[in-house]
């Protein structure tokens, strides 16, 4: 058997609102909307991860989702023009990523990470 894919679900009763800020700052694609769901994602491919946590590392709680962007800075600049706010960095880690943290419409905590080089 292989894993083919992996979906997020996130429980939301305004599902329009994960269009701003999934779609609209972040940038994905809308992949299915039937009104009592709404999916985005990229065509891209992606690799298939799942993690399992005690601690969101640096002494941060675990967040719900981790996503990651090819420009972080980009990234927070949408975050903060949409007065989004910043729960955690933005902040070099020593496991060799950046990243901030911020709540989605559904008070869902989101790491923004990039790799760096």
């Amino acid at each position: 058997m292989k894993v083919s894919r992996i979906v997020a679900n996130v429980a939301a009763s305004d599902i329009a609102a994960a269009q701003s800020f999934y779609r609209d700052i972040l940038g994905l694609e809308p992949l299915m909307d039937f009104g009592w769901v709404a999916t985005y994602g990229s065509s891209e491919t992606m690799q298939v991860q799942i993690s399992f946590a005690s601690e969101g590392g640096s002494g941060t709680p675990v967040p719900d989702l981790s996503i990651e962007v090819d420009d972080l800075d980009e990234a927070l600049h949408r975050m903060q023009a949409a007065g989004i706010a910043i729960e955690y960095g933005p902040a070099d880690e020593p496991w060799g990523v950046r990243r901030f943290f911020v709540r989605d419409p559904f008070g869902r905590l989101i790491n923004i990470l990039q790799h760096q080089s």
